[in-house]
């Protein structure tokens, strides 16, 4: 099975003036990786940043990029993200028309693959790519901006696809992102998520170091 929980904090919720010290300030506090929201205005109603700031975080930074492609036609792409320092590369199935396509140009890119669902989009789109896959994104909140609340049913979504992965004894990592925070934390990650992703409820609570305290504490206590 995948390695124990690994919280992955947003930086679309850091203070983005400061991005080279925020990136030093979440390796100082212990974290291992960090969620990179690329948004295009199209997929999603909203607009982030690209490559090139991802390569100049990627020369101040040794954290793992998680780095998640809410934009339309992430093929056109991939490369440069890539390029610029992606570790892992997440695309929606909803974003492009060929997604088996997309994920192997990832694999051969030396990236980690990833599929992200979004919430109303049931499992099946991405059934058959599981065993091509590292990484399932279930958004637990409609994509495009932070702050907003977990969907509940959400939930379920990530149980069955922990079953999915059981049954066919698979080992690609479950990440929940939208909504998350200590009080879901538990919930969670008994319900089988191994990444977390959480942005004003992380970064809204320094210092960073005690905030990942909290989240840990909170993981301790799931029943798995």
């Amino acid at each position: 099975m995948p390695a124990p929980f690994i919280l992955s904090p947003s930086l679309l919720s850091s203070d983005f003036g400061r991005l080279a010290d925020e990136l030093a300030a979440l390796e100082g506090a212990g974290l291992r990786w960090v969620h990179l929201d690329v948004m295009d205005g199209l997929f999603v109603p909203n607009i982030t940043f690209g490559p090139p700031i991802i390569a100049a975080m990627r020369r101040r930074s040794k954290l793992y990029f998680d780095t998640h492609l809410m934009i339309e036609r992430p093929e056109r792409y991939l490369a440069a993200f890539r390029e610029a320092g992606s570790d892992l590369i997440c695309v929606h199935a909803e974003a492009t028309v060929h997604l088996e396509r997309a994920v192997s140009e990832i694999r051969r890119l030396g990236a980690a693959p990833g599929v992200a669902l979004n919430p109303a989009t049931p499992l099946s789109q991405v059934e058959y790519l599981l065993p091509q896959l590292e990484m399932v994104l279930v958004m637990t909140v409609n994509p495009g901006f932070g702050g907003q609340s977990f969907i509940p049913f959400c939930l379920d979504k990530v149980k069955d696809l922990a079953a999915m992965r059981r049954e066919r004894d698979l080992s690609f990592r479950i990440q929940v992102d939208g909504g998350v925070s200590p009080d879901n934390t538990a919930a969670l990650v008994a319900a089988g998520a191994d990444v977390l992703v959480s942005g004003s409820a992380f970064f809204g609570h320094p210092p960073y170091k005690e905030r990942l305290d909290v989240f840990q504490a909170a993981a301790a206590t799931s029943p798995t």
